[in-house]
């Protein structure tokens, strides 16, 4: 009996010992911006489980879709209060608490690539200034991706910025509001889980919404069957961010690996995102009912001369916006997209 006892014993105490060996150093819930059915969420829990083997399981990451914890516009506010300890989300979801958040979270018609959003970023002061934005609110700005210049859907034929005017379109409040509405339609407040219902109904014609790829997969190109793509207007920015507390308590080896892993991250998001476009172009092009419209070069500089203006007002609403037109301006003229 007395045998059996020690023998149980041990095996406690060696399965305890086993537990503690397994755990994870820092356990970090980051809330996403997007549901779990996603192909945008998929390759967020993707990062998560790299980010573990990375770092040999010193971190582990609870990744919970849009809503689990608080409402999408409201994660910056619960890292602070410790209730979430990340966030992945677009950046522009905070333009009600700064300015500056929707002027860099989304320049409308700033951005015909991924690739240049993401050389600002890395190499054109883009993180050092987010780095500072976040700052205030307890927040550590770890690294940024986007997804890709978001398709336009629409029920009638745009071939231009003429085609905007009178045009009733769903857009997000802010930026993209101030711009479509100086090119002449007529925006819309819809949440964009209304999109499909309002284009059905004739609530709207036309949306700004997502990449082209998810838009196919909702049927949004079957009942607004005159699609732009590639896109003239949207590019977010999606950044990864954690407690500031969190990240001080972390040594450096793991921020380094953090900071590493979003890199890597921008560059699966934005690649798998172009590949599912890219498919589901080809399937809508299949389909007779469909017609994909390209606007010509000369379109775009027209629209994206109309929303230059309106990068000006927005900037003047708050000190901060006017640091994030200073400096992405500056990049875009010294690389010669302005």
């Amino acid at each position: 009996m007395k045998a059996m006892t020690k023998t149980l014993l041990a095996t406690t105490i060696t399965g305890l010992f086993s537990v503690s060996a397994l755990a994870a150093d820092f356990n970090l819930k980051i809330q996403s911006s997007d549901p779990s059915g996603d192909l945008n969420y998929k390759v967020q829990q993707n990062w998560a489980e790299r980010v573990e083997k990375m770092s040999d399981g010193r971190i582990e990451i609870d990744l919970l879709p849009v809503g689990s914890v608080v409402k999408h516009t409201e994660t910056l506010g619960a890292i602070k209060m410790g209730i979430l300890d990340g966030q992945v989300t677009a950046t522009g979801y905070f333009s009600g608490k700064d300015p500056a958040f929707g002027l860099i979270g989304n320049m409308v018609g700033a951005w015909s690539d991924t690739t240049q959003l993401l050389q600002y970023m890395n190499y054109g002061g883009g993180n050092e200034l987010m780095t500072e934005l976040y700052a205030p609110y307890g927040v550590k700005f770890v690294g940024a991706s986007t997804t890709g210049v978001e398709s336009f859907i629409s029920k009638k034929p745009i071939d231009g910025v003429d085609d905007l005017k009178g045009l009733k379109l769903r857009a997000p409040e802010g930026l993209v509001q101030q711009v479509f509405a100086a090119a002449g339609a007529t925006p819309v407040n819809l949440p964009g889980s209304e999109v499909f219902t309002g284009l059905s109904k004739g609530v709207i014609d036309a949306a700004d919404y997502t990449v082209f790829s998810t838009n196919q997969k909702a049927g949004m190109n079957d009942i607004a069957t005159h699609p732009v793509q590639p896109g003239f207007h949207s590019l977010p920015l999606i950044d990864i961010s954690i407690s500031q507390k969190k990240w001080d308590k972390m040594p450096e080896d793991l921020q380094t690996i953090l900071q590493t892993s979003v890199r890597d991250f921008s560059y699966d998001m934005t690649t798998q995102l172009k590949m599912a476009d890219q498919a589901a172009v080809k399937e809508a092009q299949a389909n007779p009912n469909i017609t994909i419209h390209n606007w010509s070069d000369e379109e775009r500089k027209k629209f994206r001369e109309i929303a230059k203006t309106q990068w000006k007002v927005f900037a003047e609403r708050s000190p901060n916006a006017q640091k994030v037109y200073d400096s992405v301006t500056t990049f875009l003229e010294s690389n010669g997209l302005l």
